[in-house]
C-alpha cells in the first residue's frame, strides 16, 4: 500500500500541489489520507513538499511549514494567505479504481 502511494506522490509535477486526500483517492485508497502521512514520513527522495492538506493549507509546523512554503514558491506555486491557489495548482490524477485496504 505504502509503495503504491509513494508511487502517486512521485507523478506530481513540479509547481502543482495534491491533497493528503486526493493522492490516497488516486492511489486507489479513498480515506487513507494518514496512510500518505505514513508513507512520507518513511519514503526518502519524495517530492513531500508538493502534498498539502484539505484546502491547500500547509499542515506542517514550524520549520517544517516555512521550508515547504519556499519549496513551492520556488516552483511557481502561488499562496493566497496561508493556502495554495489550488484553482491554479492542484494536480489531477488520472482516475484509478479503489483497492481494498490491508492492513500495514
Amino acid at each position: 500500500m505504502l509503495d503504491v502511494i509513494r508511487d502517486t506522490i512521485r507523478k506530481i509535477p513540479r509547481g502543482k500541489v495534491s491533497t493528503y486526500g486526493a493522492v490516497a483517492h488516486a492511489a486507489g485508497f479513498p480515506g487513507c489520507a494518514r496512510q500518505v502521512v505514513w508513507a512520507l514520513r518513511a519514503g526518502r527522495g519524495l517530492p513531500w513538499h508538493r502534498v498539502v492538506g484539505a484546502g491547500g493549507k500547509i499542515s506542517l509546523t514550524g520549520e517544517n511549514a516555512l521550508e515547504q512554503r519556499l519549496r513551492l514558491e520556488s516552483e511557481g506555486v502561488v499562496f493566497h494567505g496561508g493556502r495554495v491557489w489550488m484553482e491554479k495548482h492542484q494536480h489531477e490524477f488520472r482516475v484509478r479504481a479503489p483497492r481494498a485496504r490491508v492492513s500495514s
